[in-house]
């Protein structure tokens, strides 16, 4: 990829042809070469989606679910993500615009704290109200809510799910293994 020297809008970063791993996504106007998922993140993706199931019919969830946080110089991708029905049915264009109400991001070697960072204040900033990080390593969800409150749980803990995502789950079962 040759070096860039202006911020690219999204009209020329949706262009791009796709890596030939990973995905690409556009922070700040600065295009970011994600790495390809582990085996580990994705059946973490997957234990989530089954643990957030009870959310079904009230909106979409997914994962990988891309975003734009801003129209300009954004596109995100949450690792898994959810949009109340509300929100969803009232997306216009090919691309949803703010942020998921519910964000989760499952913590990886080739993260750093400042991405994270990162990520949870563009997300709060845009319409999420519930911004989670899996961390495998430490076994813990760390949950921050737009007030920037946030609160880790560790195992033998249970998080809670705030707002119009009522729900409690026990750590433990985020890091089960698919199958037994």
């Amino acid at each position: 990829m040759e070096v860039q020297t202006e911020l690219m809008t999204f009209a020329k970063f949706e262009r791009l042809p796709d890596p030939p791993s990973g995905h690409l996504e556009l922070h700040h106007g600065e295009v970011v070469q994600v790495p390809p998922r582990i085996l580990r993140h994705a059946e973490i993706q997957v234990v989530l989606l089954k643990l957030l199931k009870d959310l079904e019919g009230t909106g979409f969830l997914s994962i990988e679910l891309p975003f734009r946080a801003a129209a300009e110089y954004e596109y995100w991708m949450a690792d898994v993500g959810f949009i109340s029905k509300a929100r969803w049915l009232a997306k216009t264009g090919k691309y949803f615009m703010g942020a998921p109400d519910l964000v989760i991001e499952i913590l990886s070697e080739s993260n750093t704290m400042n991405e994270m960072q990162e990520r949870q204040d563009v997300s709060l900033d845009n319409g999420c109200v519930c911004f989670c990080i899996v961390n495998p390593k430490r076994q813990s969800v760390t949950v921050t809510t737009p007030d920037r409150i946030a609160r880790t749980y560790r195992r033998g803990e249970r998080f809670p799910l705030p707002g119009i995502l009522v729900g409690v789950t026990e750590v433990a079962a985020v890091f089960a293994p698919v199958l037994e």
